[in-house]
């Protein structure tokens, strides 16, 4: 072999490392994904409470420091002002436990008494969530899903 050719796989490999390299630093460097979202709605029955749980989960490679949810009907001002990251401050924490590399699945579930399904508007709801991960990125998905209080 020349040492033309030689040189030139050499550089090759090298610059094909430091692409790889690149690669996975970015990689985890990437702000948390959120996916298989779900969401179910049993009213209040009788005596009996309802229901809101909201699943989801969520990938990020530094690890999860929280995950927020928040219930919005679709005609609300959210609906028109957008819903934000400063918006979710304050709401409630999902429960997140492990589920594969890299992933948790986070479960919100909240009571719904007859007095909660009275006052709340009929129609269409959406469930934002907003993930936390410990390096600080985050990831607010307004529409993660759906579900309809009648």
């Amino acid at each position: 072999m020349s040492r033309r050719v030689v040189l030139s796989v050499a550089a090759g490999v090298v610059v094909l490392g430091g692409a790889g390299a690149f690669a996975l630093a970015y990689a985890g460097e990437q702000p948390p994904s959120v996916a298989h979202s779900a969401a179910r709605y049993a009213a209040p029955d009788g005596d009996r409470s309802g229901s809101l749980t909201f699943t989801t989960d969520v990938k990020v490679s530094s690890g999860i420091k929280e995950v927020k949810v928040l219930a919005w009907p679709a005609n609300s001002t959210f609906a028109k002002k957008g819903l934000t990251a400063k918006d979710m401050a304050a709401v409630d924490s999902a429960v997140c436990k492990p589920s594969g590399e890299d992933t948790v699945r986070c479960t919100y579930t909240a009571t719904v008494t007859r007095a909660d399904a009275e006052a709340s508007p009929r129609g269409l709801w959406h469930v934002a969530v907003l993930a936390t991960a410990k390096d600080g990125e985050t990831t607010l998905d307004t529409k993660a899903a759906d579900f309809t209080v009648a």
